[in-house]
């Protein structure tokens, strides 16, 4: 039981108890009978936050404050006091790491990840080679070509595929701005993309590689040439040479070899971060994720791009928090796949899913009246659990990674609904039992339903629990234990998914 002396009011005393994240039995002694026994059942079950955001700056005549503030305010005291002891076990080198992922994680990129990576590589080369190229061959794997098919360029005039990222980057790129390297075109550029299209030799053809994300470009101009290379990483240079000096290289790592450690994450480690995490060590980085992401959420939903997944759940389903949060997601896709020319703070090296964990948590965190400091904490944790379940998979694969993402955002909102360690775990492992097995066949305007679809899996996940009920060991991928379940997972996502990955790309090249 917890016991505050409030101040500045008639109650003497104020007692409850906070179980499971919740709030029950308060009792006010002293002060207005009638007041506090009203206060105390309209309290009852909510969470800390929710009193807090509710009750904070409730005045009593002239004094103030009042005994609803002084509840609010023993309640921020009793988490600041749980947040310290946490804080005490938590290893300060463990803490940085996770603030580190985060800064190096959530960058923004301006169009889909895959074609501004080419699009990087081709600014790259023609910056060495020093003039424009007359010739680019250029080698990618195979998750490349099926990522980059079927999306639009941005700033090309509505351009698709491989061909349009090249021009893109070696006629307007700058190297220096990485994944945001087309985002200052000129109407000028566009057009000398045109005709450097009609012009250029541009020879594209399969990576003779195992690896997942590999593009090689060499550019020719005359008797020079120049070669940059892309492994793992979309800005992962690893090769730069010039008329056969090399000019830079670093050794190619295992796509899981990744720094800062990604080992470290766990579902009860993201947890204690999240309720000892200092919000302004943060705090730039989502400032950053909640501008960009919702700005070009609302442009799906103003314009008219691809399927208008995010516009027609609104349309045929009403504007409940459920439906908003499928379909903010699912707008800023429809905007991204489609040629928007809007930047979006990433996750995972992916556009859709910096979104998908990121929107449905801040529709949620609106509905719930949670203040910053809960909603900057929830978005921590969905991006966290997200990278924590991408990570054991890789950027690419056959996984539909918005899956994962979706599984974040419903654990996030379940934080925000007070949902303890063990209420988050079981969301992640519900959701993941239900939704795993759907495919990645590349960038393209359907991706936008596959993220409406996996925010409600996500919110699904927590709502069976939230009812008693779960997926047990021995239900198909599903293994006793959160991370037992999540390496299961991994090993469907990057081992198992390994053939069916190559018969995407096979089907999606034959219907050329």
């Amino acid at each position: 039981m917890y016991r505050f002396i409030p101040s500045g009011v008639c109650c003497k005393e104020i007692t409850y108890d906070i179980v499971d994240g919740r709030v029950y039995n308060i009792h006010f002694e002293g002060g207005c009978n009638g007041n506090g026994k009203g206060i105390a059942i309209l309290a009852e079950g909510h969470t800390p936050e929710e009193l807090i955001s509710m009750l904070k700056d409730v005045q009593c005549k002239d004094r103030g404050t009042s005994c609803p503030a002084q509840l609010a305010r023993s309640l921020q005291e009793a988490r600041d006091i749980s947040a310290e002891k946490t804080q005490a076990v938590l290893d300060t080198a463990v803490y940085q790491t996770y603030v580190r992922i985060l800064r190096e994680e959530l960058v923004p990129a301006m169009g889909c990840t895959e074609p501004i990576a080419i699009a990087y590589c081709a600014a790259k080369a023609r910056q060495v080679l020093g003039c424009l190229p007359d010739r680019i061959d250029m080698e990618v794997s195979g998750n490349i070509i099926k990522n980059v098919k079927s999306v639009v360029v941005p700033h090309t005039g509505g351009r698709r595929g491989m061909k349009a990222a090249v021009a893109a980057g070696v006629v307007a790129g700058d190297p220096d701005c990485e994944l945001e390297v087309i985002s200052n075109v000129s109407d000028e550029q566009i057009k000398e993309m045109e005709t450097y299209l009609q012009t250029a030799q541009i020879n594209i053809c399969p990576a003779d590689s195992d690896l997942v994300l590999d593009i090689c470009i060499t550019a020719f101009h005359g008797q020079s040439r120049v070669t940059v290379r892309i492994v793992n990483h979309h800005t992962g240079i690893v090769l730069i040479e010039k008329d056969g000096q090399v000019l830079f290289e670093a050794p190619i790592q295992d796509d899981g070899q990744q720094s800062p450690d990604f080992d470290l994450l766990t579902v009860e480690g993201i947890f204690n971060f999240v309720n000892t995490l200092k919000v302004d060590d943060v705090r730039p980085i989502l400032d950053r994720q909640i501008a960009y992401n919702s700005a070009i959420a609302e442009e799906g939903l103003r314009g008219d791009y691809g399927a208008s997944v995010g516009k027609n759940l609104l349309k045929m389903n009403g504007s409940d928090v459920r439906t908003r949060a499928r379909a903010m997601a699912a707008a800023g896709s429809d905007a991204r796949m489609n040629g928007c020319e809007l930047p979006v703070v990433i996750n995972s090296g992916s556009g859709n899913q910096g979104m998908t964990v990121s929107l449905p948590v801040l529709e949620y965190a609106k509905e719930l009246n949670c203040d910053q400091d809960m909603t900057y904490r929830a978005l921590t944790l969905s991006n966290l659990v997200a990278l924590h379940l991408k990570s054991g998979i890789g950027r690419l694969s056959a996984y539909c990674g918005a899956i994962s993402a979706g599984v974040a955002a419903g654990a996030a909102i379940c934080y925000l609904k007070g949902g303890d360690l063990e209420a988050i775990s079981h969301t992640i492992v519900n959701a993941l039992a239900i939704s795993s097995g759907v495919i990645c066949d590349g960038a393209k305007a359907s991706c936008a339903a596959k993220i409406s679809l996996a925010v409600d899996t996500g919110i699904f996940g927590y709502e069976l629990y939230q009812n008693g009920r779960q997926f047990y060991s021995g239900d198909g991928i599903v293994s006793k234990g959160v991370e037992n379940t999540i390496q299961n997972v991994n090993i469907l996502g990057k081992e198992g998914m390994r053939q069916t990955d190559k018969t995407i790309i096979k089907i999606m090249a034959s219907g050329d």
